[in-house]
């Protein structure tokens, strides 16, 4: 009786040793073929991303929206009311909308042909890009209070150089990047272009370089972001091109740009700058706006009051919402907790809320006339590059 005692004690001993050391390893497990342990490998390294002088480090080199994630908000715009901000162009207002009971709570008068509500590098600011009156309104997004008008010609978009350094209007009219001091917009150097109609803009994974898109010519610029210079240009080949917005793939990869005459993004290599090839979506391809968990991207196509929606990973369009009173669906953003898709509708003077999860309209809500680039703030992310939202 005692043999047996001593004999189950030891191999009970034997077995918690053995569990034991499989614990402390950890990354092994016991082969039942030979019994042997095998080395389960461990995930390679992610290379740090070399990024723009000055530029937050990237947070995942395979993920250039890793900050974007559901309610992740800065400490910075933690306490600002969630608002939609909407700019009228015909109407020279900007409509602020309560995205929890779909109602106008404020109309914002402001300048000449507002085109788009542009966050600040820092988030502390909404400026509004009025186009035609050649100047900026600054928005404080904690009060929701318009402040004194900024000079700055031929402001039809707005953008913020990664490191923070420069503001760079995109001077559409006038063929000309001007580069700007973000906060004073005081103006550091202009770049003229020759293409006609520079309008959007986004940057690459490491902040040295960003595409623009030149609506009125039918190309594309590709700017080095340090010396602020332009070191590439191509014709999109379409006859008629008309590009629009602009967006970087998480991985950095490849860049997308809507095209609202060839009813398509255009899926260009940005670091080769080589052709790109087209991907049709719908009539009038006009907003890309990405989804909170990086995987998908909301696609607006403005003549025929649809939203594609584009998968990364599969490099294929998966599903396509249609408006159910039609529209025309522009430009907007999403919401910080992901669920809802913000569009305006251009020719309608009206707004749209839409399901991310399942394309349902949400709401329609009249506003002035004109709506365009509206903003939804506050939204994730460290800092903004611009537009009506791009977050790093």
């Amino acid at each position: 009786m005692r043999r047996h005692l001593v004999t189950s004690t030891l191999a009970a001993g034997a077995a918690l040793a053995v569990l034991a050391a499989c614990g402390a390893e950890g990354g092994h497990r016991t082969s039942q073929a030979h019994g042997t342990k095998a080395a389960v490998p461990a995930p390679p390294e992610k290379k740090p991303v070399r990024g723009l002088p000055g530029m937050p480090p990237v947070l995942d080199p395979e993920d250039v929206y890793a900050a974007d994630r559901p309610n992740k908000l800065s400490p910075v715009v933690k306490d600002f009311p969630s608002r939609v901000y909407v700019p009228n162009t015909e109407s020279d207002t900007v409509s602020v909308i309560d995205p929890k009971t779909y109602e106008i709570v404020e109309t914002i008068s402001v300048g000449r042909q507002p085109q788009h509500v542009v966050p600040s590098w820092d988030l502390k600011t909404l400026w509004v890009n009025n186009n035609r009156g050649h100047t900026l309104t600054p928005i404080d997004p904690k009060t929701g209070k318009a402040g004194k008008e900024v000079e700055v010609h031929d402001p039809y978009n707005l953008y913020f150089t990664p490191n923070g350094r420069y503001a760079v209007v995109m001077a559409s009219l006038d063929r000309e990047l001007v580069f700007r001091d973000p906060h004073t917009m005081e103006i550091k150097k202009t770049v003229p272009v020759s293409c006609y109609g520079v309008n959007h803009a986004d940057f690459s994974l490491d902040g040295r370089y960003f595409i623009v898109s030149c609506e009125f010519s039918g190309e594309l610029l590709k700017v080095d972001t340090e010396k602020m210079e332009v070191v590439g240009q191509q014709r999109l080949p379409f006859d008629g091109a008309m590009p629009q917005d602009v967006k970087v793939s998480p991985d950095g990869k490849k860049f997308y740009v809507a095209d609202m005459m060839a009813h398509g993004m255009w899926v260009l290599d940005g670091d080769r700058f080589t052709e790109p090839t087209l991907l049709p979506t719908g009539k009038g391809c006009h907003g890309l706006y990405v989804s909170r968990d990086s995987r998908e991207m909301y696609v607006s196509n403005r003549g025929e009051g649809t939203i594609s929606v584009f998968d990364f990973t599969q490099g294929k369009l998966t599903k396509k919402w249609q408006l159910p009173d039609g529209g025309s669906p522009d430009m907007g953003g999403v919401s910080a907790d992901g669920k809802v898709l913000w569009l305006s509708g251009r020719y309608d003077a009206e707004v749209y809320a839409i399901d991310t999860r399942t394309g349902r309209q949400l709401a329609r809500i009249p506003v002035g006339s004109g709506p365009h680039g509206l903003a939804v703030y506050p939204q994730p992310g460290r800092y903004s590059l611009g537009h009506t939202g791009i977050f790093r």
